[in-house]
């Protein structure tokens, strides 16, 4: 069975950081690319990063580039998104989720697996 954890989400001061982590289970990240979302309150759910667990390779959108980093740790079946330089508009809940592909996508309906979200909460 394919299960995804968050976890490392929290209440932040604008200007801090918070490094998000994706344990997983059932699957092996060589095949995979790892997606991070996120959705704020009363808003879509919007695409933020994705890794490929073979070649590490990366995506961002445009709004966060520069700011987040996300990677992987194979061994341990695990992905991360650091997230600095943190704006108030980045609070939601985020979400990681894996696909069994080796397309980068943000597109949210191409994944196959979701985790249940960490919340990120970013304060003025």
């Amino acid at each position: 069975e394919v299960q995804l954890v968050e976890s490392g989400g929290g209440l932040v001061q604008a200007g801090g950081s918070l490094r998000l982590s994706c344990a997983a289970s059932g699957f092996t990240f060589d095949d995979y690319t790892i997606g991070w979302f996120r959705q704020a309150p009363g808003k879509e759910r919007e695409g933020v990063s994705c890794i490929y667990g073979s070649d590490n390779s990366t995506y961002y959108t445009h709004s966060v580039k520069g700011r987040f980093t996300i990677s992987s740790d194979n061994t341990k079946n695990t992905g991360y998104l650091q997230t600095n330089s943190l704006k108030p508009e980045d609070t939601a809940v985020y979400y990681c989720a894996a696909r069994v592909s080796s397309g980068l996508t943000v597109l949210a309906r191409y994944y196959n697996y979701w985790g249940q979200g960490t919340q990120v909460t970013v304060s003025s």
